[in-house]
């Protein structure tokens, strides 16, 4: 990675090796260091991707010996659960994990009618200093590992095939990478748990790369190498101004990469892989949602391949920052369609529960 994408956070311990953190080739690697024929390797990725076990005892096809062993090898805890809060009567859920060193990190799981959605966290903490994100101001802890990613989506998979979340026994469809953490600083790890979660079973969840979402508030060296992996995920910028003045203030990094930089990696982004942008645009109360900032967005827009996805902030206890009046909301969205713009208002679920990334964490901290 270049070295300008280089967030450092603090020396810590590494979390253990997990089956999830090795592509098939080094799965099978790891099982033949470990003295077992490396067939094995294929056999433990069924029971944990496929079948969403890791208890050694419901491996029942591997010698009881064998099993304990790859399990304890392979297959180690990642994230113990600390909270849960649900809300939309259990359709939403928020669970609040504590890593092997203790880092909190979030996940929510969110079912609608038509589709399961996961957010994903990517780093304990997030060093880009948003000062509205209740992330932002903890700062980063550390990177997570691909495994520690890949468990939040396994964890709730469990949980939808238990039946545990209302509407019965289901399966994720859509997953986020918009919890804790900045995506893009966190390149291998992240790219790593995109091929897991989309490789076919028994290799990985077998989830469409098509309902993977990967946000970014504008590292535009990591948008332009995400843009060669030949994937087909959807790229989200986190734009939230569309002037550098405002921006600079909004979003810290744009005192590296400007906006017209950052869009310019993103159309990029769009004609490589042809998947429509998302643009996402938190507003707040008098400081980002003015008709003329959306004029401007509109201007920028217009004839490009992409979406805004307004999201009224969900403020945080003490924060200055609050969502924006009704009226202001339903002005800037005529303001983008007059501009051709399509454009949703995100569905603000999780208000009641800490909803907004960092706030249960923080709770706990």
């Amino acid at each position: 990675m270049p070295a300008e994408l280089t967030f450092i956070a603090p020396r810590r311990a590494k979390p253990p090796r997990h089956l999830a953190d090795l592509d098939p080739e080094g799965r099978r690697a790891a099982v033949a260091e470990l003295g077992e024929k490396p067939f094995r390797a294929e056999q433990l990725a069924r029971h944990y991707f496929a079948r969403l076990v890791s208890d050694p005892a419901e491996m029942t096809d591997l010698p009881a010996a064998v099993r304990e062993r790859l399990a304890e090898q392979l297959l180690p805890p990642l994230l113990t659960p600390v909270r849960e809060s649900t809300a939309d009567r259990g359709s939403t859920r928020k669970s609040l994990w504590r890593a092997f060193d203790g880092a909190l990190v979030e996940s929510v799981l969110m079912r609608y009618p038509d589709r399961v959605t996961m957010c994903v966290s990517s780093q304990a903490g997030c060093g880009m200093n948003c000062p509205f994100c209740a992330t932002g101001q903890a700062g980063l802890t550390r990177n997570l590992s691909t495994a520690e990613i890949v468990e939040q989506v396994v964890a709730g998979s469990r949980a939808l095939a238990r039946g545990e979340v209302p509407g019965g026994p289901g399966r994720i469809s859509n997953i986020v990478f918009m919890g804790m953490g900045e995506p893009l600083a966190n390149y291998r790890a992240v790219l790593g748990a995109v091929r897991r979660l989309t490789d076919p079973a028994p290799h990985g969840l077998g989830i469409s790369q098509r309902g993977v979402t990967v946000s970014t508030v504008g590292l535009v060296p990591a948008i332009d190498r995400l843009a060669a992996e030949g994937l087909s995920v959807r790229l989200a910028v986190s734009l939230h101004a569309p002037d550098d003045e405002l921006r600079d203030e909004l979003v810290p990094v744009n005192n590296r990469w400007k906006v017209e930089e950052v869009l310019g990696a993103a159309w990029r982004y769009a004609e490589t892989s042809g998947r429509r942008v998302s643009i996402e645009y938190a507003l707040i109360r008098d400081i980002n949602d003015q008709v003329w900032r959306a004029e401007l967005l509109g201007r920028l827009l217009r004839g490009r391949l992409a979406h805004v996805n307004l999201i009224p902030l969900n403020p945080t206890p003490g924060s200055k920052w609050t969502a924006s009046r009704p009226e202001d909301e339903r002005a800037f969205v005529r303001a983008l369609e007059d501009h051709g713009i399509a454009v949703t208002v995100r569905d603000t679920r999780g208000r009641e529960i800490d909803g907004a990334c960092g706030q249960l964490a923080a709770a706990e901290r």
